[in-house]
């Protein structure tokens, strides 16, 4: 009896050690994803940033000169103020978006799928 517990015993700490390094491999995957995806999302912010502050800064330049040659006047200084609209590319970005992350998901979950077949083929 004790020696079929053993036995028992010894295959599910197999079982266990395979488990726990199946899922060390697949979550390497997914940290390598996030990486990814934070990268992205930190270059995407920086130029964001750099670009907007050059348009903050000319604006800001233009209203000192205005101002200093006498030529700013309320209407003037809210056009260069105000938020400008989103244009035809914005709206066009926002309706692909959606469907280009969806799409991506898609390619990426396949990708896992045909390794995880290659792997038990293996």
């Amino acid at each position: 009896m004790s020696k079929d517990l053993k036995k028992k015993a010894e295959e599910l700490e197999q079982t266990l050690s395979m488990q726990l390094n199946l899922a060390k491999q697949e979550s390497e995957d997914w940290v390598k994803v996030g990486a990814g995806v934070l990268v992205g999302g930190v270059v995407a912010f920086s130029i964001i940033r750099m670009l907007s502050g050059k348009k903050n800064k000319k604006t800001k330049e233009v209203l000192r000169v205005l101002e200093r040659e006498g030529l700013l006047d309320e209407e003037t200084e809210r056009k260069l103020t105000q938020k400008q609209r989103s244009g035809f590319l914005g709206r066009v970005g926002a309706l692909l978006l959606p469907v280009l992350i969806n799409y991506g998901k898609q390619q990426f979950l396949k990708q896992m799928t045909q390794k995880d077949i290659e792997k038990g083929d293996e």
